[in-house]
Order: structure tokens, then C-alpha cells, then sequence
């Protein structure tokens, strides 16, 4: 009698070399798709379009895509790298007076505002300027006068102020955009 079956040792060594191939396939696969994700080859294709209606950064000159790109991630979190993108100053038309919480006080400032988005920006504070105006007044109308007098309170004031300017435009405009306050002049009395 003849036998025609190939031996079961073939079979089974041909099962295991198929297996071997088709793990080391998806091995190879998986590690190039981890070097993609991992030095950011997927990240400019990821993700939605920015909008067009939205401010947007404005990179320095000589900045590479890839590095505003990564510097945009992390201004999406609140964190703009100053060294890579353009700052437009605007100050602000007249001085602000304004009585200060205790009553007697008051303060007088000039100031001033900064943004790393374009033109845009800009354009909404000129605007919207009669409501800023009323909501810086307002903030200062909450000041201490003791507090204000030292450097700390200050910074406060600034960031207070800050925020104030950027409610308006976001209430306004759906978008802020001012990233620093700057005193121009500041007298107490």
C-alpha cells in the first residue's frame, strides 16, 4: 500500500512558519506606527481644520511648521511660547481714573494690551473699546487701594484686568485673544 498523505510533521511546520510570518508582520507594523505617533508623522493630518472664523497665532518669522505646530498643542492648554510666535501691542486711548474700593482713594492708569493671535484680535478690541472700557473701570473700582500699591498687587491688578478685557470679546466675539496687560502709567492717591 502506498501512502499519499504528506507527513503531519510537514503540516505542522508549515502552521508554525505561517504564525511566525504573520506575528513578526504585525510586530513591524505596530513599531512603525509607534515611531510615526511618537515623533508626531501623524499629528499634522490628525485632528479637525482650524476654524477660519477663530483668531489665530501669528508665528515669528523663521520658525519651522513643525515647531509652531507643536507650540499650538500647547497654546491650546493655555501655555503660548513667546519665543515662537508674534506679539501685537495696542495701548489703550486716554487714561483710566476711578475711585478705589475704600472710597477715598482713587487710581489713574494708562495701559495697554498684547496678543500672539492676528489682526483679529486687534480689531475686536477697537470694536468692543466703549464696553472694555466700562469693564476695566469696574475692576478697578474693586482695587484695595493697599493691595495695589505693591508690586504683588499689581500683577493681580494686571491679570484681573486681563480677564475683564477678555470676557468682553469672548462674550462679544466668542473668542479672547489679549494675552498680557501692561501699565503704561499708574498713580495712586
Amino acid at each position: 500500500m502506498s501512502d499519499t498523505a504528506p507527513p503531519k510533521k510537514s503540516k505542522s511546520r508549515l502552521k508554525k512558519i505561517l504564525i511566525l510570518s504573520l506575528a513578526l508582520i504585525v510586530l513591524a507594523g505596530g513599531a512603525g506606527g509607534g515611531i510615526l505617533y511618537a515623533t508626531g508623522g501623524m499629528m499634522r493630518h490628525s485632528g479637525p481644520a482650524a476654524d477660519p472664523n477663530v483668531p489665530q497665532l501669528v508665528p515669528r518669522d523663521g520658525v519651522s511648521s513643525y515647531a509652531v505646530d507643536a507650540a499650538r498643542v500647547e497654546a491650546a492648554r493655555g501655555r503660548i511660547d513667546p519665543r515662537l510666535f508674534q506679539a501685537t501691542y495696542l495701548p489703550l486711548e486716554n487714561v483710566f481714573t476711578s475711585n478705589l474700593q475704600a472710597g477715598d482713594a482713587f487710581v489713574q492708569i494708562g495701559i495697554g494690551v498684547s496678543t500672539y493671535y492676528d489682526q483679529r484680535v486687534i480689531d475686536n478690541v477697537q470694536r468692543h473699546e466703549m464696553a472694555i472700557r466700562s469693564a476695566i473701570l469696574m475692576t478697578l473700582a474693586e482695587q484695595d487701594p493697599a493691595q495695589i500699591t505693591t508690586l504683588r498687587g499689581k500683577q493681580a491688578l494686571k491679570i484681573a484686568l486681563r480677564n475683564a478685557i477678555n470676557n468682553v470679546l469672548t462674550n462679544r466675539e466668542g473668542f479672547g485673544g489679549i494675552d498680557e496687560v501692561y501699565f503704561t502709567s499708574f498713580v495712586t492717591q
